[in-house]
């Protein structure tokens, strides 16, 4: 660290000197502006960009001897993530139609990137969504509310063994993971442009806790669909009531727990979320006495019963863990 004194001038302006070695790599000149934003730690970032317009920046994909499509839109969905405001997909040859496919999939699938120029070998995709639209707490909120419907609608479809409910639990995760994405994209833009973190009036240390907890409710949601998909290995089947009962039971309350954790990030409450952990042990003590009743069906039966058991016990593990982060952040920033 190189350590610098202020001086004073004018009786009351205070002054420090930058670095010869800093200011000659970015080519500052004399006279020229900088600007200064105090973060919230209270250090001060002295920046070149002083302009409050989103950073643009622009990645090329080469394509050429790219031949798996699920390969392809991993890629895509990194640099999406990483914060690319312009991607450019091309090709030396003649872009196949598979290509095309699954860019078109990736728009589909995401927020913001559209497709704005297109050739015989190139594909030019370009973000339209300003990260400012979109708070994190908006982006949580609706993320938990589609997530709690697919297990309410979980439970629904189990206990009257309607399949077209399952296939609408399903559908939805893609809603949860798109979302999942556009937090961790901002994540990256926000952290990395210090300018937009003070517009939204964010620490990195929210930022980093909004991104926790998008990918625990992500999870959860995944849970929702195994849920859904082991309903699906049992339609037709005639279930105990008793298990149908300690199923609603186990999954009440796992939601309840999902439903504090989320209400105490929201309304900052130490106490609660530490009452909300101590739940997830009588919630494991259901989903047990859940899994001897499911033994005493048939065996393919017991085998869906049980995972479904697991799922809301990992979803209210998962709910659990967001109150512990919340417990986290609220010693860090409130206390």
């Amino acid at each position: 660290m190189e350590i610098r004194k202020v001086q004073i001038t004018g009786g009351s302006s205070y002054v420090i000197t930058l670095p010869k070695e800093w200011v000659q790599n970015q080519k500052i000149q004399k006279n020229e502006p900088l600007g200064m934003v105090v973060q919230s730690d209270g250090t001060l970032l002295v920046t070149r960009e002083i302009s409050e317009k989103p950073i643009q920046k622009t990645k090329k994909i080469d394509v050429t001897a790219i031949n798996d499509p699920t390969y392809l839109f991993r890629i895509l969905i990194g640099t999406y993530i990483a914060g690319f405001t312009t991607i450019e997909v091309y090709s030396k040859a003649r872009l196949p139609p598979s290509i095309g496919m699954i860019v078109r999939d990736f728009t589909q699938m995401t927020i913001g990137p559209e497709v704005v120029e297109e050739t015989d070998n190139t594909i030019v995709l370009k973000d339209l969504l300003n990260p400012m639209e979109m708070p994190f707490d908006n982006t949580l909120k609706r993320m938990f509310v589609i997530v709690k419907n697919m297990y309410l609608d979980a439970m629904n479809a189990t206990e009257s063994g309607k399949l077209k409910i399952t296939e609408e639990i399903i559908s939805r995760d893609s809603d949860v993971d798109r979302l999942h994405w556009l937090i961790a994209r901002q994540t990256n833009i926000v952290l990395k442009n210090p300018d937009i973190a003070r517009r939204m009036a964010l620490s990195p240390y929210m930022v980093m806790n909004a991104l926790v907890i998008s990918r625990i409710i992500e999870r959860i949601g995944d849970h929702a669909v195994r849920w859904a998909e082991n309903t699906r290995r049992i339609s037709g089947k005639e279930l105990d009531p008793a298990v149908i009962r300690q199923m609603k039971s186990a999954s009440s309350l796992a939601i309840a727990i999902f439903d504090k954790s989320i209400n105490a990030y929201f309304k900052p409450d130490l106490k609660e979320s530490h009452l909300n952990i101590e739940q997830v042990t009588r919630l494991e003590a259901l989903c047990e006495e859940m899994n001897a009743l499911a033994m005493e069906q048939e065996p393919d039966v017991a085998v869906a019963l049980r995972y479904i058991a697991e799922s809301i016990r990992r979803s209210g593990e998962y709910a659990g863990d967001i109150s512990e982060t919340v417990i986290n952040y609220l010693v860090e920033e409130k206390i």
